[in-house]
């Protein structure tokens, strides 16, 4: 298909800093939407969850964009002035549709019962058309802007871009990427994650953060990253 861009994976494993927060959205998203498809208007408390869990989803969403134009974006423009220019066009229109999400879900929750599913259905219409945009922009991120960022600076460079975001976040924001990210993960890919974390938290906070893992795991995937971090302790 020729909208599809090729990964052209480097000669040398290089750090993605994509590959996680990417992951995670893109399972939070699909759970969203496959939420809304099969929800029954008619149940309050369902209906109260799921659009709670969309509000969660656009904050995180918004918050993705503000991240990445502040940035990484900047870094992009540094080494390849215009490199950023298409995202840059696609979070402006990302951004419009989470306004106007959030405008759908206000419709939903304030509508009469005869009114609510097709206010529901028009709401789930309009985000898989959300979901499926993102879909193909962080393709293009992960493939054109990766690319960019290798050639112009080493890892431990991206590493330091990362580490930005992440302090910028709230702990409240932290736990909410996390759920999302590490059970999208490869089991290397959490390891990888949550060994440094290990390392660099003090043990109680670290204790908090793997509390919220656990609940969101396979028993095999959890006894995997457990024999892993007790072999990297």
């Amino acid at each position: 298909m020729s909208f599809i861009r090729q990964f052209q994976p480097p000669a040398v494993p290089r750090h993605d800093i994509y590959v996680g927060i990417h992951k995670g959205l893109r399972a939070f998203m699909a759970d969203t939407l496959l939420r809304f498809g099969r929800l029954d208007p008619d149940d309050a408390v369902e209906l109260a969850e799921s659009l709670d869990a969309l509000t969660v989803l656009l904050d995180l969403c918004a918050a993705h964009l503000v991240h990445e134009n502040q940035v990484i974006h900047p870094a992009l423009n540094a080494a390849a002035p215009g490199a950023s220019d298409a995202a840059c066009d696609d979070h402006v229109d990302h951004e419009h549709a989470i306004a106007r999400l959030r405008q759908l879900a206000v419709q939903v929750r304030s509508s009469a019962p005869v009114e609510r599913p097709e206010r529901v259905l028009r709401l789930y219409r309009v985000l898989s058309c959300f979901v499926g945009d993102n879909l193909l922009h962080m393709h293009l991120e992960e493939c054109e802007h990766n690319a960019c960022l290798w050639r112009a600076y080493d890892d431990a460079e991206i590493q330091a871009l990362e580490e930005r975001i992440v302090a910028s976040l709230s702990p409240t924001e932290l736990m909410q990427s996390l759920r999302w990210m590490i059970p999208a993960m490869s089991p290397r890919e959490r390891l990888e994650l949550l060994g440094p974390m290990a390392a660099a938290m003090p043990p109680a906070v670290f204790d908090q953060v793997y509390a919220m893992v656990r609940r969101y795991l396979s028993a095999k995937d959890l006894a995997k990253l457990d024999r892993g971090l007790k072999c990297a302790a």
